[in-house]
């Protein structure tokens, strides 16, 4: 991802060679995205109809998440808005006003994505903003290993210069402590200016060689184990993730053409390798088609993925448990904010020290967003839900979270990842509820309100039936 970026962005003003290795396998559990993936695929130029063919993709609408606030509960965070842009207030306001009036509508029936997805329709949003189908949103599922091949060809079309092999030596100037070349197992010399890291949890460079330390976040996220495994797919192919809460963690199921993924996200205290595997395979829609896979990881992050002249990018510069599927976007983050930030030279600190600040509080962030969905729940008695229940919060969650229940204030910044309806749908769907509503909302004829929202609610519930199935969708964008 990073290869082709750079390559498509900066063209041939800079020489880009890349060392991997056939012998070294992907991690290749983050199948599922997020909207801003359409930023990347445009930023390389990606044909959609050739990407969804050869990467076996699916539309993805938002997630699904099943056990999580309390047991036999279900709620949906979905890509898109909620109700309409109105003017005078955020709309969710007009519902907990409406709510608090009397209106019994969950907030669910105000979500054309989340009705959409659920009866297994699909739509692109539309340009005209006074339709109710500008509202949605959507991303993808996909086959990172095909992903990555896709992108491979591309990258050695626009003049990356691929190097089939593994790293043996890495030389470093003796003053600066700046990397000068990577020497391979074969014996090939790789000089360059700047050294992106893409090495995964190893780290090869901006630990093994630059020393950056890792901030260990599992006091909040206590998962540090995942279990893996395919399944036959299934028809018809559902256009959302799904995440079941289990009693050591939870498990993913992402649909794809021509398989399901399926893991289990697990916090080793609380549960062993061979009872995760074994809920795993008990709950799979399909038949296994390979042998449980398992990874092991620390939730954290480095305070300074640039350092010097390396640059890590993706798991080498930190990790956050695909719950909220935000893996790959933490890549684009990382290539768009180098691309911003490219340097003359190799190295250039105030360059490095602003890289490093602007991922440290998207890390942090997101981290919090995912804490929220550990912490806020009730009826659950395993041990490590207890322990999530009881944890310390960090500071700037519990803020957000006083702010929303007293009046419903969804306080974010400007570039913060995860936007005003993740936020409101996570919070409700996890059970902390609004006491209160923004003081525009008080302004608003009451009645009048109640029978806005309602209106919009029926006009979702007409809308999404005449959708096209999911299936269906595919197809057409495929050719």
């Amino acid at each position: 991802m990073t290869a082709i970026a750079l390559a498509r962005q900066l063209g041939r003003s800079v020489a880009i060679t890349l060392l991997e290795s056939e012998e070294i396998g992907t991690v290749g559990v983050g199948e599922a995205t997020i909207p801003t993936i359409h930023w990347f695929n445009q930023l390389i130029g990606l044909d959609e109809a050739a990407f969804l063919r050869a990467t076996g993709a699916t539309y993805k609408l938002g997630i699904e998440f099943v056990d999580w606030a309390r047991p036999a509960h279900r709620y949906f965070h979905p890509f898109g808005h909620y109700g309409a842009a109105l003017p005078g207030v955020a709309f969710h306001h007009r519902w907990l006003r409406a709510r608090a009036e009397g209106l019994d509508l969950p907030l669910a029936a105000l979500s054309l994505t989340t009705q959409a997805a659920l009866a297994g329709r699909f739509a692109k949003p539309a340009a005209e903003q006074r339709s109710i189908l500008s509202t949605l949103g959507y991303a993808y599922h996909f086959d990172a290993g095909r992903y990555a091949a896709h992108l491979r060809g591309l990258a050695e079309a626009a003049g990356v210069v691929r190097v089939e092999g593994r790293l043996a030596a890495v030389e470093r100037d003796a003053g600066s402590g700046r990397v000068t070349a990577l020497t391979t197992q074969r014996g090939e010399r790789l000089a360059g200016e700047l050294f992106v890291d893409c090495s995964g949890f190893r780290a090869l460079l901006i630990a093994g060689e630059m020393g950056a330390r890792y901030d260990d976040w599992s006091r909040w996220l206590m998962c540090d184990r995942a279990v893996a495994v395919p399944s036959a797919a299934t028809r018809p192919t559902l256009p959302y993730t799904r995440s079941t809460a289990r009693a050591g963690g939870w498990q993913w199921r992402i649909p794809l053409q021509h398989r399901t993924g399926n893991g289990y996200v697990y916090a080793s205290p609380f549960l062993s390798d061979d009872e995760a595997a074994a809920t795993l395979l008990a709950h799979l829609d399909g038949a296994a088609l390979g042998e449980p896979r398992f990874l092991r990881f620390t939730a954290g992050a480095r305070p300074e993925p640039w350092r010097g002249n390396v640059v890590a990018i993706g798991l080498a510069a930190g990790f956050l448990e695909p719950l909220e599927s935000t893996s790959i976007h933490l890549i684009q983050s990382g290539i768009a904010k180098l691309l911003t930030l490219f340097p003359e030279r190799g190295d250039d600190a105030a360059l490095a020290a602003r890289y490093n600040r602007l991922m440290t509080a998207e890390m942090e962030r997101i981290r919090d967003f995912l804490i929220l969905h550990y912490h806020a729940q009730r009826g659950k008695a395993e041990p490590l839900w207890e322990a999530c229940r009881a944890m310390a919060l960090p500071e700037a969650l519990q803020g957000r979270e006083a702010l929303y229940r007293r009046g419903g204030r969804l306080m974010l910044e400007a570039d913060e990842l995860f936007r005003e309806a993740s936020w409101l749908a996570v919070l409700e769907g996890q059970g902390i509820a609004a006491e209160g509503y923004h003081p525009l909302a008080a302004a608003l004829d009451g009645g009048a309100n109640i029978k806005q929202v309602r209106a919009l609610a029926a006009l979702i519930a007409r809308a999404a039936p005449t959708l096209p199935t999911h299936d269906d969708a595919l197809v057409a964008a495929m050719g």
